[in-house]
């Protein structure tokens, strides 16, 4: 097997049985725009410092996966022109309020990447943060990226998959045993089959957490195949194992050649 087969097949052991996701009331698989708010100043970061550095006046960046605009926002300045691919229109609404709030220009693609590559400018630097998980078919979306940089391609992630923190959640609701992979050293061996010398950072960044301890339940309740009715059990799940206060994340970048 390759790097892309086994990076593959991890993403695939996260699929839900059937037996449990036949009962919930609605799908598990949300990204609430709520959690993808962009703070007035945005603490810098490895995944930050390394587009910044790529970046030289009347810079351009294409992020891709957007949500509210995080990673392009934080390159501003220098970045005066953003594009952001988002598969939801909330997301793009955000970041295009973001952008305006920072003066500058901002274009918005809606879709899924690499479906939408094709109408997706060049820019200077291509940003993805927190996506590439949800991808199984990684090389057509890591070609697409490249493609899409004249200077540098910068992939942020957590060092575990981000469901891994609802394992515990799992085994209590459910007993069901859910799996870890796969990790940003494999995205990194998929890159180097592609012929990309990729650079990987790791570092410590305080927790996104859910907006208000009740949407944390629903959210949570929601993501865990759950009924309403269940809503104390989580409430009292989630007051006695509370969220760490930080989590480990990885810088995944690399040079267009």
């Amino acid at each position: 097997m390759t790097a892309a087969d086994d990076w593959r097949a991890a993403l695939a052991a996260w699929a839900i049985p059937e037996r449990i996701l036949a009962q919930a009331p609605e799908s598990p698989w949300i990204h609430p725009p709520a959690l993808f708010g962009v703070p007035e100043r945005i603490a810098d970061s490895p995944s930050h410092a390394r587009a910044r550095e790529a970046l030289g006046d009347e810079a351009s960046v294409l992020d891709v996966g957007c949500g509210g605009g995080v990673a392009a926002m934080a390159l501003v300045p220098p970045a005066r022109r953003l594009t952001g691919v988002d598969h939801q229109a909330a997301m793009l609404e955000m970041f295009r309020e973001n952008a305006r709030r920072r003066g500058v220009e901002a274009d918005t693609l809606e879709g899924d990447w690499p479906d939408v590559a094709d109408r997706a400018p060049v820019a200077d630097v291509v940003t993805c943060h927190h996506v590439v998980y949800n991808v199984g078919d990684v090389v057509p979306f890591l070609r697409a990226l490249d493609e899409h940089a004249r200077r540098r391609v910068v992939i942020e992630m957590p060092t575990r998959h981000p469901l891994a923190s609802m394992n515990d959640a799992w085994r209590h609701f459910w007993d069901l045993e859910r799996p870890e992979g796969p990790t940003p050293r494999d995205l990194v061996a998929v890159l180097a089959e592609m012929g990309v010398d990729a650079h990987l950072e790791t570092f410590e960044s305080t927790s996104t957490r859910e907006v208000d301890p009740e949407q944390a339940v629903a959210f949570t309740r929601v993501r865990l195949c759950l009924p309403a009715s269940r809503d104390d059990e989580v409430r009292r799940y989630l007051a006695e194992h509370p969220a760490p206060a930080t989590r480990a994340l990885a810088t995944v970048w690399w040079d267009r050649m």
